[in-house]
């Protein structure tokens, strides 16, 4: 991300009022391989094809702010890999996780983790060592240090399905669980934010499995994990949360937790969003990815983000343009730029400016 970009995404963030609405979007390992038309593998594995990936896009697209800008990343696979997760490479796709904590009191069994040397921690750390300089060379910088959530992780490492009866029927130990995914991704992002340097000034926590529960399971086994996480970091920092899942249940408790950005799925109406938390969070979102920003047309997408625009950004603050969650594999070009011209005519029309 440019630095006068992360200055405007400070300020969205804050809830200052905006000469104009800015666009940002989420882009990973899902939809940029086939966006440039590389492998999968070569995109997790050859340094310069990942590089040269995520250049070309930002250069194609100079006025989006792509969250969380460049992203070293295998997939999911590396928060559940630290846990003993099996991970499995596709030439075509992006890695899948396989849980293996079949019987959830062996948590008990399990050695410290250690964020610096664990599976692809470890080498995620190493990339980054390695290419950081490159990257700020371009110009931009690193703001955001990124993680999937305790929810997220505890799903992975024991299986969704089986979680979910945990929290039930075993709540002792699911609370065991999360505590230690807890503790573990408050380390990885503080790694992460070692090794890219002085830049850093968010963090980006990804959890959709907190759209599985209801509101009384939310506050017993998400909220407290997910405060400990933003309490754990400044509090001048940008917290943004990603669920592209349901976020009725938790919608309300979120600014309490310590986000203060948004962005949610195509399940909830920015209008009922922007009502119920517009005060206090910005909210990026939620032209619907898949119907729309993939499968739609241009004019399509033009309707949509209009009618998102109109909904929750007409007073120019607290509001960012995005999809309602990451950018969905084959989401084409023209499409982007149907958004982006879209936004151009809203700002124009409301704020005078393009």
């Amino acid at each position: 991300m440019k630095r006068e970009h992360w200055e405007i995404f400070k300020k969205a963030s804050r809830l200052e009022r905006l000469d104009k609405i800015p666009m940002a979007m989420i882009i990973d390992s899902p939809w940029i391989p086939g966006y440039v038309g590389v492998k999968h593998m070569d995109f997790f594995l050859d340094p310069e094809v990942w590089f040269q990936s995520h250049y070309k896009i930002h250069q194609e697209f100079p006025d989006i702010m792509f969250v969380p800008g460049w992203w070293w990343e295998y997939g999911m696979a590396a928060e559940p890999s630290v846990f003993g997760s099996k991970i499995k490479f596709w030439s075509d796709n992006t890695p899948s996780e396989y849980h293996m904590l079949f019987n959830i009191e062996d948590l008990e069994k399990f050695p410290e983790y250690e964020v610096e040397n664990d599976a692809f921690m470890a080498m995620t750390l190493h990339r980054i060592r390695m290419q950081r300089q490159r990257v700020l060379d371009t110009g931009e910088i690193l703001p955001f240090v990124t993680a999937r959530g305790p929810m997220c992780t505890a799903g992975f490492v024991r299986s969704t399905t089986d979680f979910m009866i945990d929290l039930v029927e075993k709540p002792e130990w699911a609370h065991k669980l999360l505590d230690l995914c807890t503790r573990m991704i408050i380390d990885w992002l503080k790694a992460q934010a070692k090794a890219m340097g002085p830049t850093v000034e968010g963090i980006f926590v990804l959890d959709d499995i907190v759209g599985f529960v209801n509101e009384e399971h939310y506050k017993e086994f998400c909220h407290p994990y997910l405060k400990r996480i933003c309490d754990a970091f400044p509090k001048d920092w940008v917290k943004l949360y990603h669920n592209d899942a349901e976020v009725q249940a938790c919608l309300d408790h979120l600014p309490d937790c310590g986000f203060n950005v948004l962005n949610w799925g195509k399940q909830t109406d920015i209008s009922e969003v922007k009502a119920r938390v517009g005060d206090r969070m910005c909210l990026m979102g939620n032209v619907n990815p898949l119907e729309i920003g993939v499968r739609g047309t241009p004019e399509e997408v033009r309707a949509a983000t209009l009618d998102v625009l109109e909904k929750g950004g007409k007073d120019g603050k607290g509001m960012i343009l995005s999809v309602g969650g990451g950018t969905s594999p084959g989401m084409p070009r023209v499409n982007i730029l149907a958004m982006e011209s879209a936004l151009a005519e809203f700002n124009k029309a409301h704020f005078g400016r393009s």
